[in-house]
C-alpha cells in the first residue's frame, strides 16, 4: 500500500505502518552513522542530551558525499543498517520512531521496535544519485568534526521507502524469502 508521511512521525501514525507498505516522507529527518551513533551513545550513557530530539523523529543512516556545485547535498544512499544494532535500542528507548537504511536488523532491534513504537524503513541501495534529489536542505548540526558522519538536519520531500519491519513483528527479510521459496518449490 501507498502511505505518504510528515515528519516528525506519531508512534499513532508508527503503528498504522504495515511491513510492505511504500511510503513516501516529507518534513525533517536526520542522519547518522557508525562513528555519529557511537558518540551520542556514549554521550547518553553518561547522561548527556543527544544533539537532537529523538522523539517521533526518524534517523536515516546515511553518510552522504559531498554536495556539487549547486546541489543541496551529494549522493544519498543507504548505509548497511547492522552496523548501528549496538545503539538503536537506546535510541528508541529514547522515543526514535523510525530508522531507515538497508539490510537486516538484530532480534534485539527488532524486538524493541516492538516495544517502543519504531519502524524500519529500506531505502535503495545503488540510488544515492536519486534519493538526493528528494533533499532539499540539508545542516551539519552536530559532530562536524566527522565529516560525511557528521548528523544532518535534512528537509525531504516525497523521499521513497518501503517498510521493511513493523511494530507488529513483520519482517520482509523473513517473509519474503519464504514467499520466494514457497512460489519456487511449488511452480
Amino acid at each position: 500500500m501507498e502511505k505518504h508521511i510528515q515528519a516528525p512521525i506519531t508512534k499513532e501514525e508508527v503503528e498504522k505502518l504495515q511491513a510492505g507498505d511504500y511510503v513516501y516522507i516529507t518534513g525533517t529527518i536526520y542522519t547518522a552513522r557508525d562513528a555519529a551513533h557511537k558518540r551520542m551513545y556514549e554521550a547518553m550513557l553518561e547522561g548527556q542530551e543527544p544533539p537532537f530530539e529523538l522523539t517521533n523523529n526518524i534517523i536515516y543512516y546515511l553518510g552522504p558525499t559531498p554536495a556539487r556545485e549547486g546541489q543541496v547535498i551529494g549522493s544519498a544512499g543507504p548505509t548497511t543498517s547492522s552496523r548501528m544494532d549496538k545503539y538503536a535500542p537506546l535510541l528508541m528507548e529514547h522515543g526514535l520512531a523510525g530508522m531507515i537504511g538497508k539490510g537486516k536488523r538484530s532480534a534485539e532491534v527488532l524486538q524493541t521496535m516492538q516495544k517502543e513504537t519504531c519502524v524500519y524503513f529500506a531505502a535503495v541501495g545503488g540510488a544515492g544519485a536519486l534519493l538526493s534529489k528528494c533533499i532539499k536542505a540539508a545542516e551539519v548540526i552536530a559532530y562536524e568534526d566527522l565529516g560525511t558522519e557528521a548528523i544532518r538536519k535534512l528537509k525531504v520531500e516525497n523521499l521513497p521507502v518501503i517498510v521493511v519491519a513493523d511494530t507488529a513483528g513483520n519482517n520482509m527479510y523473513e517473509t519474503a524469502v519464504e514467499k520466494y521459496l514457497k512460489d519456487i518449490v511449488y511452480k
